[in-house]
C-alpha cells in the first residue's frame, strides 16, 4: 500500500468517527431543543434547560443499556450495523471513539502477536490478567467489527511483542488492514517461498550427508 493512500486511509479512520460523532450529538441537542416545553420559555433559558434534558437523555439511555432489554437492543444494533459493507467500519469507528474519549485506552494493554497457526500471526491484546497456571488472558478483537472477539488463555512465550501503541493496533483493526504501517515490525514471507526455502536447506542436508559418508568404492 503507497504511502498516501495508508495517511488517507489513517486520516479518515480518525477524523470520520470525530465528525459522525459531532453530527450525531448537534442533531440530538437540535431535537430537544425544538421540544415544545423547550421553546416555550425565555432564550436565556432555553439552552440550559435544552442541555438537561439532553444530560437526562443520555443518563436514560446509558441506564437502559444496563437491563436485559438495553443489552438486546445493542446486539441487533451491531448486528445490523454489522451487515452494511461502509456503515459497519464508520459505526464501530464511531463507537471507539466516544468509548476511548470517555474510559481511555489505559485499559488495552500493548498490542501483540500470536501465531495461531505455522506462519500466521494474529492481532491481540493483553488484558493484565494471568490464570492460575500463569497464563496470559488475551483478548484479540475481529476486524473491522471490534466489539466482538475472543478471550484466550496463552504461554507467555507464545506471546511477541509488537512495539506500536495502543492507537495504532486499533487503527489497523478498524481499517480491515488497509491502514497498515509499511514500516511495521516483521516481514511476512510468501508460502511458496518458504516452502522452496524449506525443500533447498532439505536438499542441501542431503548432499552433505551424502559426502561425508564416503564413496564405498
Amino acid at each position: 500500500m503507497s504511502s498516501w493512500r495508508r495517511d488517507v486511509a489513517s486520516g479518515l479512520v480518525v477524523l470520520v468517527p470525530i465528525l459522525v460523532t459531532l453530527f450525531v450529538l448537534n442533531w440530538l441537542y437540535a431535537k430537544v431543543a425544538e421540544l415544545p416545553v423547550v421553546r416555550t420559555l425565555p432564550p436565556y433559558y432555553g439552552v440550559p434547560v435544552a442541555i438537561v434534558v439532553f444530560v437526562m437523555l443520555v443518563l436514560s439511555v446509558g441506564y437502559l443499556m444496563r437491563t436485559t432489554v438495553g443489552r438486546l437492543f445493542e446486539r441487533g444494533l451491531d448486528s445490523a450495523m454489522n451487515h452494511v459493507p461502509l456503515i459497519r467500519v464508520l459505526y464501530n469507528a464511531s463507537k471507539l471513539a466516544v468509548e476511548t474519549a470517555l474510559t481511555g485506552t489505559e485499559d488495552l494493554q500493548k498490542p501483540v502477536r500470536l501465531e495461531t497457526w505455522p506462519g500466521i500471526n494474529m492481532t491481540a491484546f493483553k488484558t493484565g490478567q494471568t490464570t492460575a497456571d500463569g497464563k496470559v488472558v488475551l483478548f484479540m478483537p475481529t476486524a473491522p467489527n471490534i466489539t466482538t472477539g475472543f478471550v484466550i488463555e496463552v504461554a507467555p512465550d507464545r506471546i511477541e511483542e509488537t512495539g506500536e501503541s495502543v492507537e495504532e493496533a486499533l487503527t489497523r483493526i478498524l481499517s480491515a488492514g488497509f491502514a497498515e504501517d509499511e514500516h511495521a515490525q516483521g516481514v511476512e514471507v510468501p508460502v511458496e517461498e518458504a516452502v522452496a526455502d524449506a525443500g533447498r536447506e532439505s536438499d542441501a542436508g542431503t548432499d552433505v550427508s551424502t559426502d561425508g559418508s564416503g564413496d564405498p568404492d
